[in-house]
């Protein structure tokens, strides 16, 4: 099966539907691609703290400011931070809003996703192969062996995107950070100590390389990242299919750490998660190639430390839509402009989250973030 159409996006996350939807209010077409056989394959749960300063400004954009605001999570501006030995440093309620309301990013991504024509998203395609054609068009090729052309391709395709080698030759690289991701469920009722610890929204706890990073989600459960410096392969040592053998692995690197922030992985419900932190290198760019570009983790990866993936993502989605709406017939010029812009902002925020994981995971980290937390609340 073949088929054209006019502007193809990879990759149905917050990026490429924000793109899709900015397009849509503004009239023009759009067809979403993505790998998941549908739009409930898996849990896109997780909770997102969006910023004035882009994810609000793309929801703004897309005209669904107001609908948004019906999934903020109350009280999830709440922050916690506390030493190994359990001493409590930081302890912001969250009742006053600091701009970045908190929200569960599969309720985002279902008011995009319900924002668009049904006939938007096409789901179950795994992009195999992507090659360009004469006068800026591309040719996309899916595992199923259906094959798309396009006049303009968009990477939305995450951090090991299909479509970014046809602008860079850029890979992720390991940043030396791995986690490890556990939950535990109906926490206040199974999980009263640990509810407690965490508290009503985001949590860390930091110490000698080492942290324990959480947050409250919105069904009541907590999720939890251990997370440490350690060798790329460290994680191949534990085997992740036994349970309590795979807790005890992790566990044995906070050993004097105290028992209440243990309990945050030993008492944790279902199979523990393993997730390697890898960032395209700062300041990633790429030399105008007509009829293609990139958006979000395809453009420019970085660990989580500064919050911004997400917010960066839906921010370039708007920001592309808007400058193709800017310039009808003008492709080319559309994305001249879009990148333009996209290079020193995801350098910025490329820059600060290095930055970030040097400090929560360097000498002093406590008492670095105790300030920083300190400094920002006043």
């Amino acid at each position: 099966m073949r088929s054209h159409h006019p502007i193809a996006i990879i990759g149905a996350g917050l990026g490429g539907l924000t793109t899709a939807r900015v397009l849509h209010a503004h009239g023009i077409e759009a067809a979403v691609f993505d790998l998941e056989p549908s739009a409930q394959a898996r849990t896109q749960g997780g909770m997102l703290d969006i910023h004035e300063e882009n994810g609000q400004r793309a929801l703004h954009a897309a005209g669904l400011f107001e609908d948004f605001r019906k999934l903020i999570h109350e009280g999830g501006e709440a922050m916690r931070l506390l030493g190994p030995d359990g001493t409590v440093h930081v302890d912001e309620s969250g009742d006053e809003s600091r701009g970045r309301p908190e929200v569960d990013r599969g309720d985002l991504r279902e008011l995009l996703l319900n924002s668009l024509p049904h006939d938007t998203i096409h789901w179950n395609r795994k992009v195999t192969r992507a090659r360009p054609l004469d006068g800026g068009r591309h040719e996309v090729t899916f595992a199923d062996g259906s094959v798309v052309t396009t006049d303009l391709l968009v990477g939305a395709d995450g951090a090991w995107s299909r479509v970014r080698p046809l602008l860079s030759d850029a890979r992720p690289a390991y940043t030396g950070i791995s986690f490890v991701e556990t939950d535990l469920l109906e926490a206040d009722v199974r999980h009263p100590r640990s509810a407690a610890v965490v508290g009503r929204g985001s949590f860390f706890c930091l110490g000698d390389r080492r942290a324990l990073l959480a947050h409250r989600e919105t069904d009541g459960s907590l999720h939890v990242y251990t997370a440490l410096r350690a060798d790329e392969g460290w994680l191949d040592t534990i085997d992740f299919g036994d349970t309590a053998a795979a807790k005890a692995a992790v566990l044995t690197h906070f050993e004097d750490w105290d028992e209440s922030l243990r309990a945050l992985v030993a008492d944790a419900d279902g199979t523990p998660v393993p997730r390697r932190i890898h960032a395209l290198p700062v300041g990633h760019r790429w030399d105008r190639v007509p009829g293609v570009t990139l958006l979000g983790d395809a453009a420019h990866l970085m660990s989580p430390f500064a919050g911004e993936g997400a917010n960066l993502a839906m921010l370039d989605g708007a920001e592309l839509g808007l400058a193709l709406a800017a310039h009808p017939g003008d492709t080319e010029a559309a994305l001249t402009a879009y990148e333009e812009a996209l290079f020193p902002r995801g350098e910025a925020s490329a820059t600060d989250s290095a930055t970030s994981l040097e400090t929560m995971f360097g000498e002093h980290a406590l008492e670095r973030m105790t300030e920083f937390f300190r400094r920002h609340a006043s």
